[in-house]
C-alpha cells in the first residue's frame, strides 16, 4: 500500500523541490488491485504535483470526496480525465456543491452515492455517514451537521488503515466506525484530524482515545494547528507529513 500526499497545507523537504502546496488535502492511494484519488484540494495543484511525482492520474479507478468543502472537492473541477471515472460521494454533496461543480460532476463522472458504508474494492470500504457516539467531539462544522463528512478504511493483515479528509464528524468517531465496518483494530490513521487548541475537550479526548487504541501509526495533517501537532509529537512521536511525502504501509 503506497499513499502519496498530492496536496497539503505545506510542502515536505523533498516535495518542495518539485511540488506546490495550498490549504487543502489530496492523496493518491495505490494498492495491489486499485488506485484511488482521495480528495483534490481546491485548485489544479494536485494535478501538477501528480505529474511532477511521476503519478499518472489517468490510472485512477475510484475518486472519493470526503465531504463538500472547497478545500477538498474544489480541485476536481479542473480534472483532465479522458474517460469517466467512478466518483464515490455522500448524496448530500451534489446539493451542497456550487451549481457549476455539481453539474460538471454529474456530467463527467459515474457517481456512486451512498449514506451507508460499503466495500467498493476488495478490503477497501467507503464509510458513508459516521455515527456520532462520543461526547468530546462536536461532530459538525459551525451549524452544519456535516452528514456528508466521511472517510475510507482499508483492511490489511496488520489492521485497519483509515484515510480521512477533514474529520468534521470527529476523528475518533470515524475510527470507531472504521473498526466496526472492517472488524479490525486500528493500524494507521492518515489525513485531516480537525483539531485545534481552542477546543481542548476534543484534543484531549482524541489523545486519550488514541492512547487507549495503541494505534501503530498516526499521521495528522491539514486541519490540525501547530500546538496540537506538538502535543501529538510529544505523546505519540508523530511525524508531520506534507505535500510530496509518501507512506508505504500495511505490507
Amino acid at each position: 500500500m503506497k499513499i502519496t500526499i498530492l496536496c497539503e497545507n505545506q510542502s515536505s523537504h523533498e516535495g518542495a523541490k518539485v511540488c506546490k502546496s495550498e490549504w487543502g488535502f489530496s492523496a493518491f492511494i495505490q494498492s495491489e488491485d486499485v488506485n484511488i484519488l482521495f480528495d483534490t484540494g481546491h485548485t489544479d495543484i494536485y494535478l501538477q504535483n501528480a505529474r511532477q511525482l511521476g503519478i499518472d492520474l489517468q490510472e485512477t479507478d475510484f475518486i472519493i470526496l470526503s465531504h463538500h468543502h472547497w478545500d477538498h472537492a474544489g480541485g476536481l473541477q479542473f480534472h483532465d480525465f479522458k474517460e469517466k471515472k467512478n466518483l464515490i460521494i455522500h448524496p448530500e454533496i451534489i446539493d451542497k456543491l456550487p451549481e457549476n461543480s455539481s453539474k460538471l460532476f454529474q456530467r463527467d463522472f459515474n457517481i456512486i452515492s451512498s449514506k451507508n458504508s460499503f466495500e467498493f474494492s476488495k478490503n477497501i470500504f467507503y464509510l458513508g455517514e459516521i455515527p456520532r457516539k462520543n461526547t468530546f467531539e462536536k461532530g459538525k462544522y459551525k451549524e452544519d451537521k456535516m452528514l456528508d463528512d466521511s472517510a475510507i478504511a482499508i483492511k490489511t493483515d496488520k489492521g485497519a488503515i483509515v484515510v480521512t479528509g477533514c474529520s468534521h464528524a470527529g476523528i475518533s468517531n470515524i475510527c470507531e466506525y472504521a473498526k466496526e465496518v472492517t472488524g479490525q483494530k486500528l493500524y494507521a490513521v492518515i489525513g485531516g484530524f480537525h483539531l485545534f487548541e481552542n477546543d481542548p475537550e476534543a484534543v484531549d479526548g482524541t489523545i486519550a482515545y488514541f492512547k487507549k487504541e495503541k494505534t501503530n501509526y498516526l499521521y495528522p495533517m491539514h486541519c490540525v494547528d501547530f500546538p496540537t501537532l506538538v502535543k501529538f509529537h510529544n505523546i505519540f512521536g508523530i511525524e508531520k507529513l506534507s505535500t510530496g511525502d509518501v507512506i508505504e504501509i500495511g505490507e
